[in-house]
């Protein structure tokens, strides 16, 4: 237990502080109107445009930070705050999941990487809380460490989903930062750059975090394991 709070409780304080650092920055920049007056919807529908990619619809979909890059249909899923907003927040956030449909369209060897790993990680996800369980009350009665070791094969593909995760986040913010850099006629001051570049890391941020998270999870339960192999 103490290896355990040792682990996750400055990766749980850290957590906290990036997700509601992440929300204050994107609320206020979700008041910030931008002097183009474009909307989210348009800002990814000319990019999408201007790398040539016209086979990927912009939709609006229900919730909030709801907003993702859908391979399957092609097409880039918008929350409705960023999909009408006409603000810093949602040009970043609309741009950021166009550079995944450029990922997509350009083969980008890390979205690649992570598509086909989201099957497995779906069933390990699904099946991970009780194999773990299972796993700790058998080690704690003496029994077999097979079954604990099939949840830490199960953790290390999570992690490892998380960590390839990444490159992929950063890299689609760079496509996103470099276009509205280069297109004055959606963010027309340097401000809004440096705004939309700021919301775009602490985005990223929680994905280090999480990354992290699962990193401790996983060196938690294969010391576990491995402590009780050499026993």
């Amino acid at each position: 237990m103490e290896t355990y709070l040792i682990l996750f409780i400055p990766i749980l304080l850290l957590s906290m502080f990036v997700q509601w650092r992440f929300r204050n920055k994107f609320s206020k920049y979700a008041e910030m109107q931008l002097n183009s007056g474009f909307s989210g919807k348009e800002v990814a529908e000319k990019m999408l445009h201007d790398n040539g990619i016209y086979n990927v619809k912009v939709l609006s979909s229900e919730g909030q930070l709801t907003d993702h890059y859908n391979p399957a249909d092609m097409t880039v899923n918008l929350s409705t705050d960023v999909y009408y907003g006409r603000s810093v927040a949602a040009a970043a956030v609309a741009a950021h999941e166009c550079g995944h449909a450029i990922q997509h369209a350009k083969s980008y060897n890390w979205l690649q990487f992570r598509s086909n790993m989201v099957p497995i990680v779906s069933i390990s996800s699904n099946l991970l809380q009780w194999v773990l369980l299972i796993g700790v009350l058998l080690i704690a009665f003496n029994g077999p460490s097979i079954v604990l070791g099939i949840g830490v094969v199960g953790l290390a593909i999570i992690t490892l989903f998380s960590i390839v995760t990444l490159p992929v986040e950063f890299d689609a913010s760079n496509r996103a930062l470099l276009w509205l850099k280069n297109n004055q006629g959606v963010m027309k001051t340097s401000e809004e750059n440096v705004q939309a570049k700021d919301a775009l890391w602490w985005a990223a941020m929680t994905y280090v975090v999480a990354a992290l998270g699962a990193l401790a999870n996983l060196l938690y339960y294969a010391s576990m394991l491995f402590g009780r192999s050499r026993d």
